[in-house]
């Protein structure tokens, strides 16, 4: 059984992010997400297909979209290691649903990244063998030591 997903720890996550709890009424969800003034997110405990309870995080505020984007992006950080599903029974346009990544989400994770990051640590690589040799050739040059060809 996939391990539960407690509302508080998702929570802290997100407001230690930057993002704004709005502790909202269960009306207040229901109204949507253009109803509030302030862009923040609000969530509720809920139980999965399979039974497991996870988390249903909501974005609100005019600029609704990008809080979605940012706590999706906050919860599927490598530290905190938290699958966020958009699509879900209960789920509405504007929520995501959250729960515990397993092994293999996570070791999927860790390979996508470093296929990402592979173009730009072979340039960084060569820069800097590039950048060690004129150094290396200014510090002969310096000494009095000219390279024959």
């Amino acid at each position: 059984m996939p391990r539960v997903t407690r509302s508080h720890t998702i929570r802290r996550h997100l407001v230690d992010g930057g993002l704004v709890d709005l502790r909202l009424t269960e009306q207040e969800e229901k109204a949507g997400p253009d109803g509030q003034d302030a862009d923040g997110f609000s969530l509720r405990q809920q139980r999965d297909t399979g039974g497991t309870l996870v988390v249903v995080v909501g974005a609100y505020g005019p600029n609704w979209l990008r809080t979605l984007a940012e706590l999706s992006g906050r919860l599927e950080q490598r530290h905190i290691k938290c699958t966020v599903i958009a699509e879900g029974p209960g789920v509405a346009d504007h929520e995501v649903m959250v729960r515990w990544a397993t092994s293999a989400e996570l070791q999927a994770r860790a390979v996508d990244q470093a296929a990402r990051q592979a173009p730009l640590k072979a340039a960084l690589r060569q820069g800097e063998a590039q950048q060690r040799a004129a150094e290396e050739r200014q510090a002969l040059e310096d000494a009095g030591q000219f390279g024959l060809f």
